[in-house]
């Protein structure tokens, strides 16, 4: 059964399959929870993955990514340690188990649904052409070329890049589409890039030193 709870860190954040997510760990039962994995890990026995689930409030959403962690980049003398870790599987909240320090939950792993149509080229090229847009304006420098066109994951390896709002985040954790997911993350590519813009011609006015890549 412990094998089978998967530790929860619900944070304000959202974290798609592949993204890369630094972390700062502090709290003790934080500690607590990557000590038990990292442990679990390099012994290979137990349960090495967590949850990061979005947290509004004192509420958590059902649907959350579990994180890898990949390696520690730095420990401090008080326990606090600073951790990189890379999104895997996603997954849907069952249960919940409080009988640690940090909580714990049964989860049901998922995919997406096997009979889906793939998207259709011209939405993969449409979104393809609006992200390298979006990346232009934001002056940003990819470190990794983004996987073939046709890759299931291509919507998430996006999504990871670019400046979203955690609802349209969450929105795409959860569908089990890549096609509809394309589609909502097309949708806010269409809106975000008037926006980066009219900053632009607003910071041109003002001769300021804003940055581009804070506007949403």
């Amino acid at each position: 059964m412990e094998d089978i709870l998967l530790p929860l860190f619900p944070l304000e954040v959202v974290l798609l399959p592949e993204e890369v997510l630094p972390l700062h760990i502090f709290e003790d039962r934080y500690k607590e929870m990557i000590g038990e994995c990292l442990a679990a890990q390099s012994s290979g026995r137990g349960q090495s993955e967590f949850g990061i689930v979005l947290a509004k409030g004192q509420e958590i959403c059902h649907i959350g990514c579990a994180a890898q962690i990949s390696r520690i980049t730095r420990r401090y003398a008080d326990g606090r340690m600073d951790i990189l870790t890379v999104g895997q599987r996603r997954f849907e909240i069952l249960f919940t188990d409080g009988e640690k320090s940090y909580l714990r939950a049964g989860v049901e792993f998922f995919e997406d649904e096997p009979n889906a149509s793939p998207p259709p080229e011209r939405d993969i090229r449409r979104t393809l052409e609006l992200f390298e847009q979006v990346i232009s304006r934001l002056g940003a420098q990819r470190e990794s070329s983004l996987p073939p066109d046709m890759d299931p994951q291509l919507s998430f390896r996006m999504a990871a890049l670019l400046p979203l709002g955690l609802e349209l985040k969450q929105k795409l954790l959860t569908l089990r589409n890549e096609a509809e997911r394309l589609k909502e993350l097309s949708h806010a590519l269409e809106e975000i890039i008037p926006r980066l813009d009219r900053a632009a011609r607003d910071h041109e006015k003002a001769g300021g030193n804003g940055d581009l890549r804070q506007q949403r």
